[in-house]
């Protein structure tokens, strides 16, 4: 099974935690045993199939999806982009996969992180107001920008590319650690192919497609 290496401390941390409290108390081991296997499938890092196709936008991250909006207040990143957007939401439990994706083959333009408040991923001032890591790709189509929301437990998102750095689409970014949401804003004109409480995948649930230009 492959792992986030982000995981690597908290799996070792609770593991050594399991031999500890076993050779002191061994009736009190069940406990960091089970922290332990549920780091181990927290951070799992499994492959995806990423779909072909130019004109498709995959989904940065697994989990629901809790918003679908052309009518979003527009990003300090995105100002000036030509058409306007429209956003995808996607909440992550702690149940899933938080490995995240690239949607689309691009070209690192910016990443800012922003603090803010711990509010629960769920809740739409969490988009606003939470702690956040910004991603802008520069693409064929336009800007897209990619955020990674902090939530209530999660407090720490993990942004692994720079500005420059050349991505390919359903290629892994970063990671969000326990429960949180991603947001998505692609071009104005792209035909979403997801509805609401739909659960999708990293890297593998084609979000949204472009028409073709006959």
């Amino acid at each position: 099974m492959m792992l986030a290496s982000e995981g690597y401390p908290f799996i070792l941390g609770f593991l050594a935690l399991t031999i500890l409290v076993g050779g002191l108390v061994p009736w009190g081991m069940p406990i960091p045993l089970v922290l332990t296997l549920f780091m181990l499938y927290f951070f799992r890092d499994p492959e995806r199939r990423i779909p072909e196709g130019e004109n498709i936008f995959v989904s940065p991250a697994d989990g629901k999806v809790i918003l679908i909006s052309d009518n979003l207040p527009t990003h300090p990143l995105l100002k000036g982009s030509d058409g306007g957007v429209v956003g995808v939401s996607i909440f992550m439990s702690p149940l899933n996969v938080h490995v995240n994706r690239v949607p689309c083959d691009g070209t690192v333009e910016a990443v800012v992180h922003t603090p803010g408040k711990f509010f629960s991923a769920f809740r739409h001032e969490a988009s606003l107001l939470n702690e956040n890591i910004a991603m802008l790709l520069n693409t064929k189509h336009g800007r897209v920008l990619v955020r990674q929301v902090a939530g209530f437990l999660a407090r720490r998102a993990v942004c692994r590319v720079k500005p420059g750095d050349s991505l390919r689409k359903g290629e892994r970014y970063g990671i969000i650690k326990f429960s949180s949401r991603v947001d998505l804003y692609l071009p104005k004109n792209t035909l979403i192919k997801i509805a609401l409480g739909d659960r999708v995948k990293a890297g593998e649930t084609v979000i949204g497609e472009l028409p073709s230009v006959n």
